[in-house]
């Protein structure tokens, strides 16, 4: 019985523990959801709740469609800039990370959401820690360890091919990728494309400070 309960743990099949909080770190239903949600007391994974705000909400309002919108270049600098600053900030306070995965979904629970995977797990505690006290861009940061080990099963096969017909509101992450420059100024060239990539590499320090909205 303990075997076959540890075979569906986290699947569909499992009537008691969520299956999308535990391969996401996050659930549609959020403290409504009729299955445990397993916070997890250890973990290379950090998330950082709802960190990021995209122009891109900012551009669905009545006033910003009728001037237009934003164009895809301001967009990407504006998301290149952001993950510059954030990669940045954690090698340098808190260790060497292995992922960053930046959510661009619009549904409420995974809306902004940052994947931060570190090289270990005493980092990724460190990181809790001290980004709870800390604000970005006029925001509380709210950090927690997630139980995501796997971008494989959290994130969306059919958004990196461009085929999920939920778009923005489906469960699974959309992950927004940075352009090549600047993964390659920053010396991350094996992870922040937008899909996941076998392997990791927690890239190459870059040896200044950051330089916005911290306090």
């Amino acid at each position: 019985m303990a075997e076959f309960l540890a075979s569906i743990f986290g699947t569909e099949k499992d009537r008691v523990n969520c299956p999308f909080y535990f391969k996401t770190g996050a659930c549609t239903h959020g403290e409504r959801c009729s299955r445990q949600h397993n916070r997890p007391t250890y973990s290379q994974t950090v998330l950082l709740n709802h960190m990021y705000r995209s122009p891109v909400n900012l551009s669905l309002t009545p006033e910003m469609q009728r001037l237009g919108g934003l164009t895809e270049e301001a967009l990407q600098k504006h998301f290149d800039e952001f993950f510059e600053d954030i990669y940045v900030e954690l090698v340098d306070k808190y260790g060497p990370i292995e992922e960053l995965n930046i959510c661009e979904n619009l549904g409420d629970h995974l809306v902004g959401n940052i994947y931060v995977m570190f090289k270990r797990e005493e980092d990724a505690q460190k990181a809790v820690d001290g980004l709870n006290n800390r604000w970005y861009n006029g925001q509380p940061i709210y950090a927690e360890l997630s139980p995501v080990t796997d971008f494989r099963e959290a994130c969306c096969r059919q958004h990196e091919t461009s085929e999920c017909t939920r778009g923005g509101y489906c469960n699974f992450l959309h992950v927004k990728a940075a352009s090549r420059e600047m993964r390659h100024s920053l010396g991350v060239d094996t992870y922040g494309k937008g899909r996941h990539v076998a392997g990791g590499g927690g890239g190459r320090r870059r040896d200044r400070s950051p330089r916005r909205r911290r306090r």
